[in-house]
């Protein structure tokens, strides 16, 4: 059997197979938030023609399906079909994405006043020429000249010998051996006065990939690039990737998925520098502990099962061949160490970047991406914990949420008076769904202006035809358009509200922990993509961040790949990140009795205690009449 895509594309299909897992084995890919169970209800295609089962329509209305829309993961062909992928529904994951770039960040990297001293050490060796008389072997040549320079107990792996001949003999004898602390030999290169040094620095988020090249020289970052890491495939979150990896078997094919992502963002880079791959000689990877995981082909099973264990948080320094990395095969591979199953060495490298580890000061770290981490703590001490908020955020959950990308609804404004909205759209074109931003605003904005109470339940009195019954409740319409409107739902409500009561109450409950309110919190730091569109005031409004001066907050951009940076470039901050990660007390908010009491208060807005947010409540006395 085949399947015609109105796009032109024609594809084979086997027999008993769904049209998600046939488009995706010719490498064609739809949004999918639950990897293909049927839940998430974003894989919507349109049958124009041909037979066909249909297992189930989840969340799809009557008018999608009466209109021909099936979800892809829950219809098998019967015969050739003809299908037609909205452009909401398909997922481009290797689009480039905006790095964030921004002074501050800059600033924050060069401020570390470390030496530059990378994983790799050189050290220019002349060796005697062999002769009949001086006929030791090779590799006794080279251990006898490091002993002349006062190294000895030198390691010697298989992949360094095996290529040592040749290399010793193409030089002339007089080589640049590279090495690591142990000491370990890696690679044997010419001598070639003045020549740059690279090697890469690389952030794994669940949504995205980016890859610094950095001048090892002289610590200049020489180039970025970065995509959507192709995992989104197999879902939008962790639990749903580990749940693949084991259950479904996949574990290679998400290591496979974003060491491609890797390598493809690394091709175009070294072109565009005229450098070669074999002179990449380091790299360090940054991610949370599945992504990390995953990256390195270990089981992440046990990551999301009670006690929840994952298998190291202190990687060994593996090779660039082991990582299949388009770099020096003999390149050692640093991976920033992890706290725990749900804490990462993503929060590891943005605690390190945010320097709050040094300071004196009370600090509040908050990484608000796919997951939500936070940290609290100072100089003497360091507690931390995953709220479990889920990627909603992200697009996941929500009827018509998608990642800030083109067609996204990222701002809303509401008339009191005639409650219309007005809509930010990123890219300036249809509005094909909302983000994260736009959520936070919508929902911020219909509490302000009555059209729902603090529960999040909408106002049923109220005369507007924004205001309406879906097929899952009650929903407010931000888009009336002439294929799909664009709505928020009482459900999808629910779930922020869900997923903003999870991160504050992580935030209350370590504080609590530590003996300290709110008001003992000097600075607060957001890290993450998602951090870059935030709106404090409207965060505060829906409950989601403390309400504190704005003043004390400090945007930070991609801490994960800034700290990926500076371990690349230095000793002290590798072991300032390893120290970091030693002296963090993980607190496992899912286990904890209190958590559940912060959590029921937070799921108000702002919360239960209006008292913890006064700016809100002034804000809703002045609209008292």
């Amino acid at each position: 059997m085949e399947i015609r895509l109105t796009s032109g594309e024609t594809l084979s299909i086997s027999e008993g197979e769904n049209i998600y897992q046939a488009i995706k084995g010719h490498g064609i890919y739809l949004v999918a938030s639950c990897g293909g169970k049927g839940i998430c209800g974003k894989c919507r295609v349109k049958i124009v023609e041909g037979r066909h089962k249909v297992i189930a329509y989840g969340k799809l209305e009557q008018k999608e399906k009466d209109a021909g829309f099936v979800l892809a993961c829950q219809t098998i062909p019967e015969e050739d079909l003809m299908v037609e992928i909205p452009e909401e529904s398909r997922l481009v994951v290797g689009d480039k994405i905006a790095v964030s770039r921004s002074r501050d960040l800059f600033e924050l990297l060069h401020s570390f006043k470390a030496d530059i001293a990378p994983v790799v050490k050189r050290i220019v060796l002349s060796l005697p020429h062999p002769t009949i008389h001086d006929n030791i072997s090779d590799l006794e040549r080279l251990k006898r000249a490091l002993e002349e320079k006062g190294i000895k107990g030198m390691r010697f792996s298989h992949g360094f010998v095996s290529s040592m001949a040749r290399s010793l003999r193409d030089a002339d004898w007089k080589v640049s051996l590279a090495y690591t602390d142990g000491p370990e030999a890696i690679f044997i290169s010419p001598v070639e006065e003045g020549k740059d040094r690279y090697g890469v620095a690389v952030d794994i988020g669940t949504t995205t990939v980016v890859v610094y090249l950095v001048n090892l020289t002289d610590g200049r970052l020489i180039d970025v690039g970065s995509t959507y890491n192709s995992q989104l495939r197999y879902g939008d979150d962790v639990i749903t990737r580990i749940i693949y990896a084991t259950e479904g078997g996949g574990l290679r094919e998400l290591r496979d998925a974003v060491v491609s992502d890797i390598n493809d963002i690394l091709a175009p880079l070294i072109e565009r520098q005229n450098i070669r791959s074999e002179e990449i000689e380091s790299a360090v990877i940054s991610g949370n502990t599945t992504m990390s995981h995953i990256f390195w082909g270990l089981d992440p099973a046990s990551i999301r099962e009670e006690p929840y264990i994952p298998t190291l948080n202190y990687f060994p320094l593996w090779r660039g061949g082991t990582a299949k990395l388009s770099i020096n095969s003999q390149s050692p591979v640093y991976t920033v160490p992890c706290v725990a199953s749900y804490v990462g060495g993503d929060i590891v490298a943005g605690v390190l970047a945010s320097k709050m580890h040094r300071n004196t000061e009370i600090a509040l770290f908050m990484d608000i991406g796919t997951n939500g981490e936070i940290a609290i703590g100072n100089n003497e001490w360091l507690m931390t914990a995953a709220c479990s908020a889920g990627p909603c955020f992200e697009g996941s959950g929500i009827k018509h949420g998608m990642r800030a990308t083109e067609g996204a609804i990222e701002s809303v404004k509401i008339d009191p008076a005639t409650f219309e909205p007005t809509l930010g759209v990123i890219g300036s074109v249809r509005p094909m769904g909302i983000c994260g931003s736009g959520m936070i605003d919508a929902i911020s904005e219909m509490f302000l202006c009555g059209v729902i109470d603090q529960k999040g339940k909408f106002i049923k009195e109220l005369k507007t035809d924004r205001l309406r019954e879906g097929e899952e409740g009650p929903e407010f319409v931000l888009y009336k358009g002439e294929g799909r409107d664009v709505v928020l739902t009482e459900v999808d409500i629910e779930n922020i509200l869900r997923a903003k009561a999870a991160i504050y109450a992580g935030v209350s409950l370590l504080l609590k922990e530590v003996g300290f309110t709110l008001s003992a919190i000097e600075r607060v730091y957001i890290a993450g993509g998602f951090g870059n569109y935030l709106n404090v005031d409207r965060a505060i409004i829906l409950g989601m961040l403390p309400d504190l001066p704005k003043e004390k907050f400090t945007f930070l951009g991609n801490t994960s790949i800034a700290g990926a940076y500076l371990c690349l470039l230095s000793e002290d901050m590798r072991k300032e990140a390893e120290e970091i990660a030693s002296k963090m007390t993980y607190m496992e908010l899912s286990v904890s009795r209190g958590f559940m009491n912060e959590y029921m208060s937070a799921l108000f807005l702002p919360h239960t205690d209006i008292t913890q947010f006064p700016t809100v409540s002034d804000l809703l006395s002045k609209k008292k009449p």
